[in-house]
């Protein structure tokens, strides 16, 4: 009787455009109920956000290298002493999964800036390690090997190499070992442990060259030491080329390889009983090695470099 009052006309609406009417005619649940977050994934599954641990160091370099004004906006400037371990953090985070070189520079071009970054990048990625292993090659077919120059006269080609992971002697846990390929002289300089690259371009000068001249070539292994811009400015500002051997061919350099079997059999001999004195027998070494005639010449090093053989 109460809708007779009215004069209305009834439409029919369907309740997924009528939501309002809809919900009121739903019945209402007074029962207070608590219901328990479920994760979606356990917390060992949990992807944190990545902590650049290099960061820090950054920050510290930065104290002492200002930031260029051309760094753009929104990126953090990297010091020089910082870019070789940020290069390889970025290249070799799991999460990375070692890329090629426009991925390496893609994943740091977001965050960090510095003038050379491309090439240094490039650099690294060339010669990383792990990468010639276990990616195939995508390049053309490399050139063939060369043999090295056969010297004219001693101390103009040299091979360098260490003798590394020695028990401490006198402050000391490694030998730089230089080899005249000429004259199969060789001399062998103890170290507190492996050296930087201007450390050993440093002991070269300070050892060798000063009594022996500046050599016109240095062969070495494709160590930190032989691959870094310090090495490859000071000598080129000596007027010394730099030959690198070929990866995973350490016979390449094979006299200073031969000379490190030599000198390590020689401690052995002598320092079984103490190693930690091999640091005084390093001389005597160096002298025997020299002294000792050389099937390839039929001379012994004494006699090519100075023409006598030296009492023993």
């Amino acid at each position: 009787m109460f809708f007779t009052r009215f004069n209305f006309t009834l439409s029919y609406i369907p309740g997924s455009r009528n939501r309002k009417a809809d919900a009121l005619s739903r019945l209402y649940d007074t029962e207070e109920r608590t219901i328990d977050p479920t994760p979606i994934l356990p917390a060992s599954c949990l992807v944190a956000p990545v902590v650049w641990e290099v960061d820090a160091d950054i920050e510290r370099a930065g104290r002492s290298e200002p930031t260029p004004p051309q760094c753009p906006v929104g990126l953090k400037y990297v010091p020089l002493g910082v870019r070789d371990r940020l290069i390889r953090w970025s290249h070799t985070l799991p999460s990375s999964g070692h890329p090629g070189v426009e991925r390496t520079v893609r994943g740091l071009k977001g965050r960090y800036w510095w003038p050379t970054l491309a090439e240094d990048v490039r650099r690294y990625v060339s010669s990383c390690s792990v990468c010639a292993q276990c990616k195939a090659p995508r390049h053309l077919p490399r050139g063939k090997l060369q043999p090295l120059p056969v010297p004219q006269r001693p101390w103009t080609h040299l091979s360098v190499d260490f003798l590394t992971d020695l028990p401490p002697s006198q402050g000391n846990t490694a030998i730089l070992v230089v080899v005249d390929r000429f004259s199969k002289s060789c001399r062998l300089l103890p170290l507190p442990g492996l050296p930087t690259a201007l450390q050993t371009a440093e002991a070269l000068f300070t050892h060798v060259f000063r009594h022996y001249g500046v050599p016109e070539d240095i062969v070495s292994d494709r160590g930190p030491q032989f691959t870094s811009r310090v090495w490859k400015s000071f000598m080129e500002r000596l007027g010394v080329s730099v030959s690198l051997t070929s990866g995973f061919h350490p016979e390449s350099n094979g006299q200073v390889e031969r000379i490190n079997q030599d000198v390590g059999r020689f401690l052995r001999s002598y320092c079984q009983d103490r190693p930690g004195e091999w640091a005084q027998f390093v001389p005597w070494a160096e002298m025997a090695q020299n002294s000792q005639r050389h099937s390839s010449t039929n001379l012994s090093p004494f006699q090519v470099v100075l023409g006598y053989q030296p009492v023993l």
